[in-house]
């Protein structure tokens, strides 16, 4: 298959490289059309959605953008954007998971029991509701691997069935209230970065950009082909330095930047270099793209979905204890509510496709922000929660519609 200009996909995806090493900033928005016009959108619905929502909100409410309410929504997105992360690795092998929210919900719940009720040590007692997330996938992709079963119809009983063990666990109080001096709550209500350390973070995540980016252009220029010069990776990494210092010179001017939500940026960074950057990522993206041409390939397709499944459950169980600390309880409405929906909803709206083998962890990022966005804003607009449903539902369908044209058009350019 071709594109329109007589290329085929790799020989498209050369020419977009060498517009950008030879034409500088012009080519860069030269290779950047050829690929909207192809249907490789990027982040770029959900950078100018964010935009779109943010003027709106600020104009009706002038409190919106600023330091307080940042610092508050950086904070209340870590915990959801946690189990959308787990979202993000199911939807790129073409597979759901709608239990998250009660997985979650249940992690929670064995952390107040083991935790306040048996005094376990804090981080053991996070420790055994991860393994629970774990055994949870783990039974998941053997039901799907050994017969069949669609994920959808596995995820669903889970929903149901782990919301019962939840109650179950909780007992007849329903609610644990977790002690506000222990670590777990501090996490989730407390810790923030210190000013200083914050602005030695963004400069060190800078290196570490241009570090990356440094060491990828050497390796394509050893094998023989484009590669983007030093100069202009020096320039992104300054930009992308000036930009987060004003960021976090900006959140300081509040409370800052919350450890809880650096745990869930750490968590986007290490999933993406998993993906991006080992054999594992390889073979998950393969899977999603063609599972039949990943197993010819020699790709263990099973170990793929099983690895997957036990992820994605960890991480709704790593949110379900960050959730729990924010709120400093375990109670019977942990999990349920909107938890699930705006988990999937934040992976979709970020830019993953449900069609399977396209996405990043970075969609779990950008995804929440929108998602916590709309919440804050009609919040302060004092509107209620019918119309935060609405809207999210709104923006949802916008983003599935968005990926299927995308996918189109990305079929008739020969770039799927």
């Amino acid at each position: 298959m071709t594109t329109p200009d007589g290329l085929n996909p790799v020989a498209a995806d050369l020419q977009d490289e060498r517009l950008r090493t030879s034409e500088g900033f012009g080519g860069f928005v030269r290779s950047l059309g050829e690929r909207v016009r192809g249907g490789d959108l990027g982040v770029l619905p959900v950078i100018i959605g964010l935009l779109v929502i943010w003027t709106v909100f600020q104009s009706l409410n002038s409190s919106f953008l600023s330091s307080a309410n940042l610092s508050n929504l950086l904070m209340e997105s870590a915990a959801v954007g946690v189990i959308a992360l787990g979202i993000v690795c199911v939807l790129l092998v073409g597979e759901i998971d709608l239990s998250v929210g009660s997985v979650s919900g249940l992690s929670a719940a064995i952390l107040g029991v083991a935790f306040v009720q048996h005094e376990w040590p804090v981080w053991v007692a996070v420790l055994g509701s991860l393994a629970a997330g774990a055994a949870i996938g783990f039974v998941y992709s053997i039901v799907y691997t050994r017969f069949g079963v669609p994920s959808f119809v596995i995820t669903l009983a889970g929903l149901l069935g782990f919301l019962g063990l939840q109650l179950k666990v909780l007992g007849p109080s329903g609610t644990i209230n977790l002690p506000f001096d222990s670590p777990i709550v501090k996490l989730g209500q407390l810790w923030f970065v210190p000013a200083t350390l914050s602005y030695v973070l963004v400069v060190l995540a800078a290196i570490g950009f241009f570090l990356a980016r440094f060491g990828r252009s050497r390796s394509r220029a050893a094998a023989g082909l484009s590669a983007v010069p030093v100069t202009h990776l020096a320039v992104q990494a300054l930009v992308m330095g000036a930009v987060l210092l004003f960021v976090v010179w900006y959140l300081n001017q509040a409370r800052g930047i919350g450890w809880m939500f650096v745990l869930f940026v750490a968590l986007v960074l290490a999933l993406h270099y998993a993906l991006t950057r080992t054999r594992w990522g390889r073979a998950v993206f393969a899977v999603g793209g063609n599972e039949e041409a990943a197993r010819r390939a020699g790709v263990n397709v099973n170990r793929v979905y099983t690895s997957v499944f036990m992820l994605c459950s960890m991480l709704a169980a790593l949110g379900g204890v960050l959730a729990a600390g924010r709120l400093a309880a375990a109670a019977q409405s942990s999990g349920t509510g909107d938890v699930n929906l705006n988990a999937i909803a934040a992976a979709v709206i970020g830019g993953t496709s449900l069609f399977g083998g396209r996405g990043s962890a970075f969609a779990a990022l950008l995804g929440i922000f929108v998602i916590t966005s709309i919440s804050s804003g009609l919040t302060l607009v004092n509107l209620d929660s019918s119309w935060r449903f609405m809207v999210t539902g709104g923006v949802l369908l916008l983003a599935v519609i968005l990926d299927s044209v995308a996918r189109r058009s990305r079929v008739s350019h020969g770039r799927a």
